[in-house]
């Protein structure tokens, strides 16, 4: 899958999961720009989870480890790269 695709597959599943947040930034800093918590990444993290087919470890569930929803794209994008071979 392509990164620009996984970037807008990301940012429906967002509207979806967030239905506050419209009209999202890939690059605007989460926390200060939309509010983001620890439980909204979680439940993110999660339903990337079932979308994409990935799997996240406990470690990789924390809010400081994405800044923006494209830093959570291109962890998604890496880990269906690291799956593709």
């Amino acid at each position: 899958m392509e990164k620009e695709k996984v970037r807008l597959e990301l940012k429906a599943l967002i509207e979806e999961i967030l239905p506050d947040l419209s009209d999202v930034s890939m690059d605007t800093d989460i926390v200060k720009e939309y509010g983001i918590n620890s439980i909204s990444i979680i439940r993110l993290i999660v339903a990337s989870e079932e979308k994409f087919g990935v799997s996240f470890t406990d470690y990789e569930l924390a809010l400081d480890e994405y800044p923006t929803f494209g830093d959570l794209a291109a962890v998604i994008f890496d880990k269906l790269e690291k799956a593709d071979y």
